[in-house]
């Protein structure tokens, strides 16, 4: 097809404060309004137009924002379904894109969903009972219906072969990561120790820092109890945890409670994006334990601003960072403490080359990318039509 393609991306499901796959749903709207190849639609909540539209005149696009959606989640999953194929029609578009595991099963034009991760079939008990059931109902439609599946890393897209029958085409297209945000210099001098003191946390005091929503399968129980193992030795080291709670029960609470050095862990609570990759620059150490991700995000940010790292191996984080990370199994308690005393603890003959390495691999992943590959999706699902 010749001219542009028009995309509608839908947007409604993007909270005021987004992580997981609501930042990933954000940046892919700027990087996507910002691309010649495509003209974007951003199908919106009632009441929530006005970042969408903040966000293109942003990249100087000519998109719309289309605020149709209900408010809440129950009827705005109702309304995709009863309502949103019935407005794509009148929208004069070439593909809709349901950023979200979700499709509208009756719309007729292509389709592309993504999926995130299938934690909803191996590991259930991280999710609330109704999103499992919704959850893997929309995967297991999307990976027949849609007219391309997008995983966010290669190792979902082996991932969903294994948990249900795909018999549509799947295309990898990996997050990405803002470089002129997530670097290893600071906007000006004295602008990261503004940031953490802002946060209430001691500019001169080292830490260990994980970025993140706490909930159980971030491993970060675990990593309370890892940080116990060599806060002994390292007096002044403090282990911040910065997100926001998330589904599940308090799990930190009891262990932080029963561990010999908890009065050195620190919860930040919501992190403002601003000052996220200055927490990342001035880590002593990023730990980024979490058992299992559709991509792990946090982790690119890390590598982007230079910060030692370890995540879980067999992940989708190893896929990202590589030799660029230590590497421990998931829910190894012993082997995260002594990675941790490798950053923390003297020197590291090995610290400057995985820098670099993190350096290279977040230079090649950036929302430009990221987007690149959306748009191959999106004229990949064109030519293969509505299913």
């Amino acid at each position: 097809m010749s001219g542009p393609l028009a995309v509608s991306l839908d947007v409604s499901a993007v909270p005021a404060q987004p992580a997981g796959a609501g930042r990933y749903t954000l940046d892919l709207a700027d990087a996507l309004a910002r691309r010649h190849g495509v003209t974007l639609t951003l199908v919106a909540r009632h009441g929530d137009s006005g970042r969408w539209r903040r966000l293109l005149a942003g990249a100087g696009a000519a998109g719309r924002v289309v605020p149709r959606a209900p408010e809440s989640r129950p009827l705005r999953l109702a309304w995709e379904q009863a309502r949103l194929p019935g407005l794509l029609g009148q929208l004069d578009l070439d593909v809709h894109h349901g950023p979200h595991y979700t499709m509208p099963e009756r719309a007729r034009l292509p389709v592309v969903v993504t999926v995130h991760d299938v934690t909803f079939f191996d590991h259930p008990e991280w999710h609330e009972r109704s999103k499992v059931l919704l959850f893997r109902r929309a995967i297991a439609v999307a990976a027949r219906r849609a007219s391309v599946v997008v995983c966010v890393s290669q190792t979902t897209a082996d991932a969903l072969a294994r948990v249900v029958p795909v018999s549509v085409p799947v295309r990898v297209a990996t997050h990405g990561v803002d470089l002129g945000r997530f670097s290893p210099e600071e906007p000006s001098p004295g602008a990261d120790r503004m940031e953490l003191g802002a946060l209430g946390l001691d500019p001169d005091r080292p830490f260990v820092l994980a970025v993140g929503t706490l909930e159980p399968r971030k491993g970060l129980v675990g990593l309370v109890r890892a940080f116990d193992r060599i806060a002994g030795a390292h007096r002044d080291l403090v282990l911040v945890l910065a997100g926001q709670p998330g589904w599940g029960p308090d799990l930190l609470g009891p262990a932080v409670a029963a561990a010999d050095h908890g009065d050195r862990v620190v919860r930040t609570g919501y992190v403002p994006d601003r000052a996220v990759p200055a927490l990342l620059r001035q880590a002593a150490a990023v730990a980024y334990p979490s058992l299992e991700e559709g991509y792990g995000l946090p982790a690119l940010e890390a590598l982007a601003c230079g910060a030692p790292l370890v995540t879980t191996s067999g992940t989708a984080m190893e896929e990202l960072a590589g030799p660029a990370a230590l590497l421990v199994p998931p829910g190894d308690e012993a082997a995260l403490a002594a990675a941790l005393e490798q950053l923390v603890g003297g020197p590291d003959p090995g610290r400057a080359e995985r820098r670099d390495l993190g350096l290279a691999r977040a230079a090649q992943r950036t929302w430009a990318a990221s987007a690149a590959q959306h748009e191959a999706a999106y004229a990949a699902a064109v030519g293969q039509g509505v299913r």
